[in-house]
């Protein structure tokens, strides 16, 4: 019964959905002390000059932002990707398809990822091939999974036969979706800067590009005026991995802060970048 409400209330116009977003945020703020707590501090870490000017809004995005991934998850996908107004970047895409290059997609908790990634994918001639996380509720990971593995999607576990998953599709000269931002297991990262605190930041995506020759193509799809759509912008990754561990998730992060630039009060502040994986050494340990 709850997913049928959940498919029911997806259905809704953009509109309506930012509106209740908007509510279920501001509600999950007041009566969630752990979220409120994050929120807080990772926003204040990354702008601590801008917090005050950033917080509602960030507020009020990140519930928009959870009620989108009703949207993508269970419309047509000629229907999400009409939600989509505007492309920036496509060629970057358009090129290394021309040079029949497999491609890295690259895109963090920014904006609408779900909506990114459906949109990316109705535009490519073969599958693309995303690695997820379960939820953290799990009755919500049956619909997840049949919505973004659809059509020309394609799901890959954050596990060892995921990764084996991720690597044939590249082999085959296809194309992956990966959020960076996400915090791998303890042994499969690296301690690396963001915004200017330690992170655990994996290794995966580096070692990726590095075995395939993929092109790496970072990209979100920015969240329009209230009901108004969406802007996809896509961008090639500004420098090159060098196999160093370290220097590589550096590189890393610092094209994930640039694109959060773009559009700062729609980044997922409440995740929580910076705790410490079982099994990973602290920061300062890693550091020695």
């Amino acid at each position: 019964m709850l997913i049928l409400l959940l498919r029911c209330i997806s259905a809704l116009p953009l509109l309506l959905l930012h509106a209740i977003g908007v509510m279920a945020g501001w509600l999950t703020w007041l009566l969630d002390r752990g979220y409120r707590a994050r929120f807080r501090d990772n926003l204040r870490q990354a702008y601590p000059g801008n917090y005050n000017h950033l917080l509602k809004s960030s507020i009020a995005q990140n519930g928009m932002g959870a009620l989108e991934l009703l949207a993508a998850w269970t419309r047509p996908a000629h229907a999400v990707s009409r939600l989509v107004r505007t492309c920036e970047g496509w060629h970057h895409a358009a090129a290394a398809l021309a040079q029949k290059r497999p491609i890295i997609f690259v895109t963090p908790h920014l904006g609408s990822f779900d909506i990114a990634g459906r949109y990316v994918s109705n535009l490519l001639p073969y599958p693309l091939t995303a690695m997820y996380r379960p939820p953290k509720l799990k009755w919500l990971e049956p619909l997840m999974q049949a919505g973004r593995a659809r059509d020309n999607g394609r799901t890959a576990p954050a596990t060892g036969a995921g990764v084996r998953i991720l690597m044939k599709a590249l082999k085959a000269g296809e194309a992956t979706v990966i959020l960076p931002d996400q915090v791998p297991s303890g042994g499969e990262g690296v301690w690396a800067p963001f915004f200017g605190k330690p992170a655990y930041t994996m290794s995966l995506l580096p070692r990726l590009a590095h075995a395939t020759d993929a092109t790496v193509l970072f990209f979100f799809a920015e969240r329009l005026s209230w009901g108004c759509g969406f802007k996809v912008h896509i961008q090639p990754m500004q420098g090159a991995f060098t196999g160093d561990r370290l220097t590589d998730a550096c590189l890393l992060n610092q094209n994930i802060e640039s694109l959060i630039h773009m559009a700062p009060t729609q980044y997922l502040w409440s995740y929580n970048r910076y705790k410490h994986p079982a099994g990973a050494p602290l920061p300062d340990e890693a550091q020695a």
